[in-house]
């Protein structure tokens, strides 16, 4: 099964189904799409679309992951440090993505929207606090890559609420919380 995954023609028909997925999306909101719809539009049949995909959900899963990944750019960001340039790069890549879906998906989706980037951003997270740290510390590792996840990710729904400042201004006030926890003393602004 994994060597048909990686076949040319099978990946070619896995993202001809994404796409055709992205596109309906701009036409209708994700609870009208059906598997009809992205069939038509794809040119497949239902069978194929079954091959590649459990159900409408797990597309919408695989799209918005996908989506995800290009904007984080994850892994060039996994090559790097943990440090002021990188967290400002994924929060940014994070309000991006946030803001494109807002007008595309409908409001009963943001729980899956939200598990998506704590996922992705565990996983980011995971492999380079990994780099800093032995195999020894793997519990407290995938703790703190579960913490800065959410983190991240609640500062981002933050940020939209009142969207005040620029995303880069807002997560660069937090940063040194992040980095050097509850003894940094804030400067008085």
């Amino acid at each position: 099964m994994d060597q048909e995954k990686t076949d040319p023609r099978i990946l070619r028909t896995r993202k001809l189904i994404m796409d055709s997925f992205i596109e309906l999306s701009g036409k209708k909101e994700f609870k009208d799409i059906t598997i009809k719809d992205i069939t038509t539009e794809a040119m497949v049949n239902r069978a194929t679309f079954y091959y590649h995909f459990e159900d409408k959900y797990d597309l919408l899963e695989k799209v918005l992951s996908e989506v995800l990944l290009i904007n984080l750019d994850s892994e060039q960001v996994e090559q790097n440090e943990l440090n002021e340039e990188t967290i400002v790069r994924i929060f940014v890549a994070i309000t991006d993505f946030q803001n494109s879906l807002s007008n595309r998906c409908h409001r009963g989706y943001e729980d899956t929207i939200a598990r998506i980037i704590r996922d992705q951003l565990e996983i980011i997270f995971y492999k380079m606090l990994l780099k800093r740290h032995s195999m020894d510390e793997n519990k407290a590792i995938k703790r703190t890559a579960v913490m800065l996840s959410w983190g991240i990710y609640g500062a981002s729904v933050e940020w939209r609420r009142n969207r005040e400042v620029p995303p880069e201004e807002f997560i660069k006030s937090l940063i040194p919380f992040i980095m050097y926890g509850f003894d940094f003393e804030p400067i008085n602004q």
